[in-house]
């Protein structure tokens, strides 16, 4: 099948030989958006878990979640190395020494070949910039801006905590530093129409990113979004509207950005709607399908 997409585990295979696997670890960290620094609410769609396991309030620790998800990814995808992905709530948010710890214990496991953070725009700084740029020396470094829209109305609705220009500057911030910088992108947002979300593709396009996740907006329980879901204040994209919207997106990008994710993966204890974003492989197909029907390949409308 011919390729479309400039996908990550084929661009990690190219560099390491083998397999390279995520695997998500859960640091402890909170978020400014929720210990009252700028709210106590948090975006619309986050839940007091933050997209987390709360596996480190257990006692779980990160050289432990690492045994755990080495174990079991080896065994379903053969893989042989990993990155290891502080995934829930902000990961650069805590003192600098707290951060170097925990970045270190998973980098002391000899099959891990780099980091990836999950993080906000504002809460990056000089000194974390250096701690990074000079695990990069060694090991591949990813920073994740959750950014989600460019439209500073979307961003104010969803109570993001910052604007555009913020993603901006901590992108500027950061490249040159032989960090790799990943973009988050929700489509489906309220309010938000197809060129509104094109307009974010656009963009994302001209920044010099290196990767990008894009996410479904999925209703979850215990979040402002279920609330407005449920007095019929927000509707969810269909599989099919969410399919041609990542085409259209992936059509806008520069072909050399990686595809690190298409869609996003729901807890279905915690789900609301839609349903048919459980059925993750179902709409991986769609994309692909769409794509070659459409006959359109990432960065095929990118500006030149």
């Amino acid at each position: 099948m011919e390729k479309r997409y400039n996908d990550l585990n084929s661009y990690l295979k190219d560099i390491f030989g083998c397999r390279v696997q995520k695997i998500s670890i859960d640091a402890g960290l909170t978020c400014p958006n929720r210990d009252g620094t700028l709210s106590t609410r948090g975006c619309i769609y986050c839940n007091c878990s933050g997209s987390g396991t709360g596996a480190f309030a257990t006692g779980i620790t990160v050289k432990q979640q690492l045994a755990q998800g080495k174990k079991f990814l080896a065994k379903r995808y053969k893989a042989k190395k990993f990155i290891a992905y502080f995934q829930s709530f902000t990961n650069t948010y805590a003192p600098l020494d707290q951060l170097e710890t925990l970045y270190q214990e998973a980098l002391d496991d000899p099959d891990v070949v780099g980091l990836s953070i999950g993080t906000r725009p504002d809460c990056i700084s000089e000194p974390i910039l250096n701690l990074l740029e000079g695990y990069a020396r060694d090991f591949m470094i990813w920073i994740e801006y959750g950014l989600q829209s460019a439209n500073n109305r979307t961003l104010a609705l969803i109570n993001r905590g910052h604007d555009f220009a913020c993603f901006k500057n901590a992108v500027t911030a950061t490249r040159n530093r032989g960090i790799n910088i990943c973009a988050h992108v929700i489509l489906g947002l309220p309010d938000e129409t197809r060129e509104d979300m094109l307009e974010t593709a656009g963009a994302i396009a001209g920044m010099e990113i290196d990767g990008i996740k894009l996410h479904l907006l999925y209703v979850v329980k215990g979040t402002e979004l279920e609330k407005l879901y449920l007095k019929g204040r927000y509707r969810c994209l269909e599989q099919q509207e969410y399919a041609d919207r990542v085409c259209d997106f992936l059509e806008r990008l520069p072909a050399g950005i990686i595809i690190q994710r298409l869609t996003g993966d729901p807890h279905p204890e915690a789900l609301v709607a839609p349903s048919w974003s459980l059925k993750k492989m179902d709409t991986l197909a769609l994309i692909r399908k769409k794509l070659e029907t459409r006959n359109t390949w990432q960065g095929r409308l990118a500006a030149v």
